[in-house]
């Protein structure tokens, strides 16, 4: 058995990509409202700042800073995904469960990696942003709705043409 450990860092600011159990499945879009309700709630319990994030069909990207004296991502994403997958199965009765009864809806494990500098910071911000053009999901990251890339177009952070369009010389940040 292969031992993982995830680098803990208080006030760490880290990306993460959490994927559905069912590949393929676009629970994490059809139930977005519950799945805002989910990281409102963990975000009111620990605090923790969302510097980025996009929601696709299966799975998410997000890039989170921790408070100074925290490093308790890995409970933050237990109560997300608890909290989800509870309210999906309370609408949809086909959410799949375990041997034991509990819900199946996320996959285990999910990618982690310690953000190291303001470039590295970057290059991830833009990688979230892009992923919904890179999967074939729209043309323009700017059609995607669940994505805080019109967050950083009101804050006059990035323009809202920013990567242009796919397929015509786009820039790709991943």
């Amino acid at each position: 058995m292969v031992l993982y450990r995830r680098n803990r860092l208080p006030g760490g600011t880290y990306f993460f990509t959490v994927t559905l159990a069912e590949r393929g499945s676009d629970r994490l879009v059809r139930h977005i409202g519950l799945l805002r309700e989910a990281f409102r709630v963990a975000r009111r319990e620990r605090p923790f700042r969302i510097d980025a994030i996009v929601i696709l069909p299966d799975h998410l990207h997000t890039v989170w800073t921790l408070p100074p004296d925290d490093a308790d991502y890995p409970g933050r994403w237990r109560r997300i995904k608890a909290n989800f997958s509870r309210r999906v199965a309370a609408v949809d009765p086909t959410v799949p469960k375990n041997r034991r009864g509990e819900y199946r809806l996320w996959q285990r494990r999910y990618w982690e990696h310690t953000i190291r500098n303001d470039t590295d910071l970057a290059h991830h911000i833009d990688y979230v942003h892009f992923n919904p053009v890179k999967h074939g999901l729209v043309e323009r990251v700017r059609d995607w709705r669940f994505s805080s890339f019109q967050r950083y177009v009101r804050a006059g952070l990035l323009p809202a043409d920013w990567a242009g369009t796919a397929g015509q010389g786009e820039h790709d940040p991943s």
